[in-house]
């Protein structure tokens, strides 16, 4: 059989083909106990968590964008009251490799999902790590020979269930692609305050077009974490947005190419800025998506750019 040519070497090329996750039986609104993310817990809590239908039509609305494109788009198949939505926490692409996650032993059964996905791909190119690596696709981010990884270096690293990448996990890329720069960024955790919570590296950076990125300064632990990307990005070509964008999700973007991404409809000044700089702006209603933690860039998965 002709297996799929997979092809990510960065976030912003041109995309053929992506898993976008669905919202259809998402199951009953957690409880208290059951929230992964202290986003999730606040609307629990105050009642406000999303509603299955305003989910599915924010997705739908996103495959729309996708059909304009002419991209391939693959769903998982439905699991019965289940969260599928963060197609990116499961497994994630880099070069021609599938790479599974070792996510939280609950959420096992997403992956069960995008098997017949899987199946197309060449099996000498899909891996899953040993066990003690902890990695997930929202932690890691592509930038041409860079590889940008998410993690946490905090001695209390096993009381975070927002800790989701270990060292081990770096390791495991750097070891896997040893031609590749791979640079990880100890990030902020929070259990209780979801404005200080960077869960993965695209919830306080991701970058745009060729050149350009959209970073949170105190997502950072340590501040030369973020002078890296200041020194590799030119600080021109950064967009710094707020505590409360961060919470809103701003750099959790999606690029369909170097000059289109997909975004929130109402981020107004991120979306001002990417136009005055060339950007298609393909605006979505995301927000109640947004409650979960998790935005455009954590519900898709690429599979192949140009």
């Amino acid at each position: 059989m002709d297996y799929l040519k997979l092809n990510i070497k960065n976030e912003t090329s041109r995309l053929r083909a992506v898993v976008l996750g669905t919202a259809i039986s998402n199951g009953p609104t957690p409880t208290v106990e059951e929230a992964y993310d202290p986003k999730s817990l606040e609307h629990i809590k105050a009642g406000t968590y999303p509603v299955e239908a305003d989910m599915v039509k924010e997705m739908d609305a996103v495959a729309k964008v996708f059909e304009k494109y002419n991209v391939k788009v693959y769903r998982p198949d439905l699991i019965e009251d289940y969260n599928q939505i963060f197609a990116r926490d499961i497994a994630f692409v880099i070069d021609d490799i599938f790479i599974k996650a070792n996510i939280l032993p609950e959420r096992d059964e997403e992956l069960d999902a995008i098997q017949y996905v899987i199946d197309q791909i060449d099996p000498k190119k899909v891996i899953r790590p040993p066990e003690e690596v902890h990695i997930e696709g929202g932690d890691v981010m592509l930038w041409n020979n860079h590889i940008f990884i998410g993690t946490y270096k905090g001695s209390d690293y096993k009381n975070y269930i927002t800790a989701r990448t270990n060292m081990e996990g770096v390791n495991f890329i750097k070891d896997l692609f040893p031609d590749k720069i791979v640079k990880e960024f100890d990030l902020v955790k929070s259990k209780i305050e979801p404005r200080d919570n960077a869960l993965h590296l695209d919830c306080c950076f991701q970058p745009v077009g060729k050149d350009k990125g959209i970073i949170y300064k105190s997502g950072f632990r340590e501040e030369s974490d973020y002078m890296y990307l200041v020194n590799l990005f030119g600080k021109e070509n950064l967009f710094h947005i707020t505590r409360e964008e961060m919470y809103h999700m701003n750099s959790n973007i999606f690029s369909i190419a170097d000059d289109v991404v997909i975004s929130e409809r109402n981020f107004t000044r991120l979306n001002a800025w990417l136009r005055s700089n060339g950007f298609t702006v393909e605006e979505v209603p995301y927000a109640e998506i947004s409650k979960q933690e998790g935005l455009l860039r954590c519900s898709t998965m690429p599979l192949i750019r140009d």
